[in-house]
Order: C-alpha cells, then sequence, then structure tokens
C-alpha cells in the first residue's frame, strides 16, 4: 500500500511538472488562491497567485463588478497597481464598478479609493459600522469583508485585502468560487452594506435586509466530484439568513471532527476588546481534544507580547492540542510596516470540510464586525487546504508556544 502511495505522489509529481498541465488549486469554478511573501518558501506550485486570478477576474468582468474591501492601500511600481488599473479598464469599457470602503480605514488610505471614485462608471460609498451600533444595532466593529462579484456571478472570498503588500509581503489564503446560489447570498451582504453606507441609521436595517432562506448547503457535481458550499457572514445582526452565522458553522466543523482539527488565523483570542470572556471557539477546541483528536493552532507572531498571548497559553496545557507562532522573516528589502505576516484565516477538519473566511478567531468579528467565509465539503478542495496548513506547521517558519515563556511583541506598524 505504501508502495502502491509513493508511487502516486511521484505520478501527480510529474503531472504536475508537466508543460500545459492546469496549474489550479482544486476545479476551475472553485479555486484556491494564495498569496505567498516573497524570499520565503511557502509558494505551492499547483495553487495560482493572487494577483493572476484578480486580474483574470476584473478582465473578464462584462457588466458588474462589485468590491467590498476593508480599506485600499496602493503603491507605486506594486503588485496592485495592475489591479488597479484593471479596475478603472473595465469602467471605461461600460462595466458599473460599485466599491464599499470602512469609514475608519479610509481616513487612513484615502488616494486611491478616492482615485477609483473620480472615475465614470465607478460608484463609491463608505460604511461606518460604529455609527450602526450607535443606533441599537449589533454592529460597532468595521467593515472587515474583504470579496469581489463579478456580473453577479463568479465570487472571490478570501483574507487578502486590496492591499500592496497583500500581494507580495503577506501569507493569504482565498477562493474564487462560481456558483449561481452561493453567489446570490454574498450579493445580498453586498447590496445590503451599500445601502447601509447612505443610512447609518438602525431604524432603516429591515427596510434594507433581505431576509431569505437559501437552503445551504449546496450540493455541486464537478469532474465527478461532490461539493457542499455553504456561504457565510458575520455579524448577526447584519446577514439575511442567520443560519449562515460564521460562528456555528466553524464550531459545527470542529465538533463534526473525527481524527484532526488544523486552524489558521492571524488572531486568536478567548476575550473581547470589550472586556468580556470568549469561549465559543476555545471550548469547541477542548471538545475535540477530549474526543481525542489531533488539535493544531497556528497564529501570527503579531500576537505575541498580546493580550491574546495568555490565552494561547492555556491551549498548550491541553492533551491532544498543540499551538505555534508563524513567524515570517523580514524582507531583505528592508521593513515593510504591517507585513511580512501570516494573514490566512481557516480551518479545516479530517482533510475533508474547511471553513474560510475573513474573520479572525476573537469575539468581536462575529459579533460586531462585517466578515464573509465559506463552508466547503470535499476531499479535493479540503485536502489541498491541509496540505497548505501542513507546509505552514511543519516548516521553518513556525515555533512552539511555550507557557514559560514571556514573548516581545512584535513591531509591524510604523516605519
Amino acid at each position: 500500500m505504501k508502495r502502491m502511495q509513493h508511487t502516486a505522489l511521484i505520478v501527480a509529481a510529474l503531472l504536475l511538472s508537466c508543460p500545459g498541465y492546469p496549474q489550479i488549486g482544486g476545479y476551475p469554478d472553485f479555486e484556491l488562491v494564495e498569496s505567498i511573501p516573497i524570499e520565503t518558501t511557502l509558494d505551492n506550485p499547483d495553487i495560482r497567485n493572487t494577483q493572476e486570478v484578480w486580474l483574470e477576474m476584473i478582465n473578464g468582468a462584462k457588466k458588474t463588478l462589485d468590491i467590498e474591501q476593508f480599506y485600499i492601500s496602493n503603491k507605486p511600481n506594486e503588485p496592485l497597481e495592475d489591479v488597479i488599473q484593471a479596475i478603472e479598464r473595465a469602467a471605461d469599457r461600460g462595466v458599473q464598478v460599485r466599491i464599499i470602503g470602512d469609514a475608519r480605514f479610509y481616513k487612513t488610505y484615502p488616494e486611491t479609493i478616492d482615485r477609483l471614485a473620480a472615475r465614470k462608471h465607478i460608484q463609491m460609498r463608505i460604511i461606518d459600522f460604529g455609527k450602526l451600533a450607535r443606533h441599537g444595532g449589533q454592529a460597532g466593529g468595521v467593515q472587515h469583508a474583504k470579496f469581489f462579484l463579478v456580473d453577479g456571478e463568479t465570487a472571490f472570498v478570501g483574507s487578502q485585502n486590496f492591499d500592496w503588500r497583500a500581494l507580495k509581503h503577506i501569507h493569504e489564503l482565498g477562493l474564487k468560487l462560481k456558483h449561481k446560489e452561493t453567489v446570490e447570498f454574498y450579493k445580498d451582504v453586498f447590496n445590503l452594506d451599500w445601502n447601509l453606507a447612505e443610512s447609518t441609521d438602525k431604524a432603516n436595517l429591515q427596510q434594507f435586509l433581505p431576509l431569505k432562506t437559501y437552503h445551504a448547503p449546496f450540493t455541486v457535481v464537478v469532474e465527478g466530484d461532490t461539493l457542499l458550499i455553504s456561504p457565510t457572514a458575520s455579524p448577526i445582526g447584519f446577514i439575511p439568513d442567520t443560519s449562515l452565522w460564521d460562528e456555528p458553522h466553524m464550531v459545527g466543523i470542529i465538533d463534526e471532527a473525527r481524527e484532526e482539527v488544523s486552524l489558521q488565523f492571524l488572531g486568536y483570542d478567548t476575550r473581547g476588546r470589550d472586556g468580556s470572556e470568549y469561549l465559543a471557539l476555545d471550548n469547541a477546541l477542548r471538545r475535540a481534544a477530549a474526543r481525542g483528536l489531533n488539535v493544531r493552532l497556528l497564529v501570527s507572531d503579531w500576537e505575541k507580547g498580546t493580550s491574546a498571548e495568555k490565552s494561547l497559553k492555556a491551549l498548550t496545557q491541553i492533551p491532544n492540542i498543540e499551538v505555534k507562532f508563524m513567524v515570517i522573516p523580514e524582507w531583505t528589502g528592508g521593513y515593510v510596516s504591517f507585513a511580512r505576516v501570516q494573514h490566512c484565516k481557516f480551518i479545516v477538519a479530517d482533510a475533508s470540510t474547511f471553513w474560510l473566511g475573513t474573520s479572525n478567531a476573537e469575539k468581536g468579528y462575529f459579533y460586531n464586525t462585517r466578515g464573509v467565509g465559506v463552508v466547503v465539503k470535499n476531499t479535493k478542495l479540503a485536502g489541498l487546504v491541509h496540505r497548505i496548513f501542513t507546509k505552514s506547521w511543519d516548516g521553518k517558519y513556525s515555533e512552539a508556544v511555550k507557557p514559560d515563556v514571556k514573548y516581545e511583541r512584535r513591531k509591524h506598524d510604523g516605519e
């Protein structure tokens, strides 16, 4: 059996090296997409990089392009400039472009948003979730989602911000998908936020919120394989179908796992920013460990020296749970602020099911902040996610979290 498996791996490697072999992370309509920090060994040759896929999607737009981003941060002669120019060309050929940005980060990065807003056929709106909270909502966070829709048919959902650093200096993972019912959900979320950006009075929420039942998970058969797919979103009070709230789907993946659970996030904390305790995910991991599962949690080294460190160290004391920091070395070309970091956000169980999204494993992302995600049950795609995790976990950029070490906070802001 081992010899057969070894032979299969060799054949797969030969196929991947052959010219003309499709270098796609999954299927043409359901494709995993990565961003790899330059000067690292994290690249997967069979998974396309973000800029290539974004340009392909935007250049293929014929009617509409809806973009919802935490912020847009561009820099001359960097990879995002090509993406911005592709959006401008789409508008010039008559594609109706709508862009939503977050109010707080617009103040930090206004330049590219203003540049795009000045273009014919591009409409721009800024949403303030903080104001929504003051009118009695459950928002109060930020617009942290990172997704866009092409012609209402294809979506991209992932950890990648529209940030030049996200294409060159940050470890990211996203999913391009083409599926009518799934994209319809993201379109409804976008349209809700588009309207709320113009009217932040909570009294108008019900007017704009399209309450629906989407009958997810959706069953899709591709190349003889079956996918079960469910779109998800947060916060709980601002989604069209509460059954598609991120948190219970993430907990459900952990609770339904039978052999192992692997999680990769920028941040993980059992204490909310308001000081309240948050144990939904933490308790699920402990339950999995108690069932004898192998639980592995990989977070960015930005958590060193923060309040989250206590939560991470506590997990290391639980049998069957391992926790590691991922440390991306600085670029030889010089210090880059808010970069050189592990920024992926996903959970994969038994190499058969995964959640991938825009939220970190912290309370505010599910109760106060706009985010979107997707749950996929499919061994091919989940196997790829598992492989990506394992490469990071076993690689030279990971280090075990040690409960007896006092970590120094890593500088990641400022010049």
